[in-house]
């Protein structure tokens, strides 16, 4: 069974966005193991450097991979597929990685060490989203990839 694994910094705290997240965990879970790691966010005050904030998060982000980890880092530079697309990749990584992990920052993105770690950088979207929502956007669209790779009718 493939796997997966979605590392995000800090819990998130609106709460039809959990409920979504929830939702979307739990059919996941039929198709993949799929595991939610969220770590400890840098307070971000007046004077501190955006860099500092986004390295400290990337190094708790980075601990929680495997070495056959197939990393991906969401951020807006990043390359965009649409559903089909995404469902492919999936199925063709799935073939050659023990488990796919997808790494979402806090409000100030990822760091550039995440970004130079990543084997690929994906964007969910050219629209700017919240750290928050994107996690939502993920979750729906890996469930729809892996009901395109069975050849369901969820995806229209």
């Amino acid at each position: 069974m493939l796997k997966l694994k979605i590392i995000v910094v800090d819990r998130t705290r609106l709460p039809f966005l959990v409920q979504g997240e929830s939702y979307y965990m739990d059919r996941l879970q039929r198709y993949a193991h799929t595991e939610w790691i969220e770590v400890r966010p840098v307070k971000i005050k007046k004077g501190k450097p955006v860099a500092e904030i986004t390295a400290t998060e990337g190094n708790s982000l980075l601990k929680n991979l495997l070495p056959r980890d197939y990393i991906v880092a969401l951020d807006r530079t990043g390359v965009s597929f649409d559903s089909k697309e995404l469902a492919a990749w999936i199925e063709t990584l799935s073939l050659s990685y023990d488990r796919i992990a997808f790494l979402i920052g806090g409000p100030l993105g990822l760091s550039k060490s995440v970004l130079d770690s990543a084997h690929r950088i994906l964007s969910l979207s050219r629209l700017t989203l919240t750290h928050e929502m994107s996690r939502l956007f993920l979750l729906e669209q890996l469930y729809r990839a892996l009901t395109i790779n069975r050849g369901e009718k969820y995806h229209k």
